[in-house]
């Protein structure tokens, strides 16, 4: 291995040596990732995992629809708990000062999760923007091939081509003692630098400038179609709104979430390709590449509540659980209450003394 490579450990997906200004000292752990990135991380898991889970429980009903929206909002939420599973490992990996304490095999795994969600989880949303383009542009000539099966057979594919896409995480990513920082970090080794270099561009491309093409495309034609539809001003106007801000939320926060990190990538991709970056270039992708991905991060947890908890039928499908749920929990909660109650009479006739017992305590000895 080339002893003149700088280890960068900036962000757990991207950990890998950079061949870097051999100018420049190696980039340490700074204590505000120590501090905040731990933190950021538990709250993205605890409403992430929450939001997720209630949304598998919903859908996956008996009385639950089956409908092509709600596949890929299950298959969603599916692979958003997947990787929030590795995040309280991220989490004590940061707080450690980048000591990797759970093994080999839990690096792999959970780099492989990171990676896995970073395709599947993009490409379930890019398929249901496509769903819903198809629903109302082309809501005749689409019926007959949205069906749930077909859905299935997307998303089935959509999960073998995201695991593809692990494939080079799981067979390089390794735990690596670094002496100099005193600690066993989880980094990816490729054979070059070059090869992180082209993984990050190829997922530059397919897991974030192509899926945005898509979504943006599909939801500025829905805007566009239900904007110039002949029945327009017949439909009430506080519907009309409330699908263009779902429009707008969709397309704003895929973007938000994920931009900032797949930019920083692509500017420390180049430097692989000739590109020299400054020091304070390379100080201030080290800085900034772990907030960006916890901002990517992030969008796990915001997914509940863009795609299910906005909408409608979800809020419908979670009203009918409560109302079915509210009735036995309140029987429940009455049988307790009488229990409770007959126990504490019973409770209380043992206590009190009889006839002999009270004439007896009356008594002198």
């Amino acid at each position: 291995m080339d002893t003149n490579h700088t280890l960068n450990l900036s962000a757990p997906d991207v950990s890998s040596l950079y061949a870097t200004n051999a100018s420049c000292d190696s980039i340490s752990p700074t204590e505000y990732q120590k501090s905040i990135i731990p933190t950021l991380y538990s709250c993205i898991f605890i409403l992430g995992f929450l939001g997720n889970v209630l949304v598998v429980f919903v859908l996956c009903r008996g009385s639950a629809r089956r409908t092509v929206a709600n596949t890929y909002l299950v298959n969603l939420a599916l692979s958003d708990l997947l990787f929030l599973t590795s995040l309280p490992f991220w989490a004590v990996y940061y707080s450690l000062d980048y000591n990797w304490v759970f093994g080999t095999l839990m690096c792999k795994l959970c780099g492989g999760l990171l990676s896995l969600n970073v395709y599947a989880s993009i490409y379930f949303i890019t398929c249901m923007s496509v769903d819903r383009y198809r629903a109302i542009v082309h809501p005749l000539s689409s019926q007959s091939s949205r069906s749930v099966c077909r859905a299935r057979v997307v998303s089935g594919a959509i999960w073998v081509i995201a695991a593809l896409s692990t494939l080079p995480t799981l067979v390089f990513r390794e735990t690596r003692h670094l002496p100099e920082l005193n600690v066993t970090a989880c980094v990816i080794l490729y054979p070059d630098p070059r090869w992180s270099a082209a993984l990050d561009l190829a997922k530059n491309v397919l897991a974030f400038l192509m899926p945005f093409v898509v979504i943006a495309t599909c939801y500025g034609r829905i805007a566009g179609h239900l904007l110039a539809a002949p029945n327009h001003i017949e439909q009430s106007s506080a519907h009309l709104d409330r699908v263009l801000r779902m429009v707008v939320a969709v397309v704003t926060a895929f973007f938000l979430c994920w931009c900032p990190f797949h930019v920083l990538t692509l500017v420390r991709a180049l430097g692989a390709f000739g590109v020299q970056n400054t020091c304070w270039m390379e100080q201030t992708l080290s800085t900034l590449l772990p907030l960006s991905l916890c901002l990517g991060f992030s969008n796990s947890a915001i997914n509940p509540f863009l795609y299910c908890f906005v909408g409608n039928h979800f809020r419908e499908q979670l009203w009918r659980l409560y109302e079915e749920r509210a009735p036995r929990l309140t029987q429940k909660r009455d049988s307790i209450s009488t229990r409770l109650s007959s126990f504490s009479r019973k409770l209380s006739d043992l206590r009190e003394p009889g006839p002999l017992e009270t004439l007896t305590q009356h008594s002198g000895p």
